[in-house]
């Protein structure tokens, strides 16, 4: 099934997805790439990360149309290819959303990605004593 998806993605004439498709992982070794990568982020990072990633590719597991399949994965595979190599590239930075994805988003899709929001929030909270009375505006 996954060399049928491939071919139907190399005859899809939109260049982003055609050099993509080329690339592309299967879902199991894709899925367990992330984890190894996720192996060399900070703590929090990771399980948040790795929860979010176990929770996405199950919620994928039956999707049965191929465009979707192709976004799916190619999508994983560009966030797969952002993450640290080994413990010396640490240096892992999200990068912000074209602002035109949000358009494509459905109401779901949007949802989720404001869940995303607010749990990351408590990842980069900064650290210290006074870090707290920073980020509500108060004071002793």
């Amino acid at each position: 099934m996954f060399a049928t998806v491939l071919r139907r993605a190399q005859s899809i004439s939109t260049h982003p997805l055609r050099e993509a498709s080329a690339s592309l992982l299967p879902p199991i070794q894709l899925y367990r790439g992330i984890l190894r990568g996720h192996r060399y982020l900070p703590l929090e990072m990771r399980s948040l990360g790795d929860d979010y990633v176990k929770a996405e590719f199950r919620r994928h597991r039956k999707v049965d149309n191929p465009l979707h399949i192709i976004a799916f994965l190619t999508e994983w595979k560009l966030y797969l290819d952002q993450l640290p190599r080994d413990e010396s590239s640490v240096n892992f930075s999200g990068k912000k959303l074209d602002p035109s994805l949000f358009e494509k988003m459905s109401a779901e899709q949007l949802g989720q990605l404001y869940e995303l929001m607010h749990a990351t929030k408590d990842v980069w909270k900064p650290a210290g004593p006074d870090a707290d009375d920073s980020n509500t505006g108060q004071s002793n």
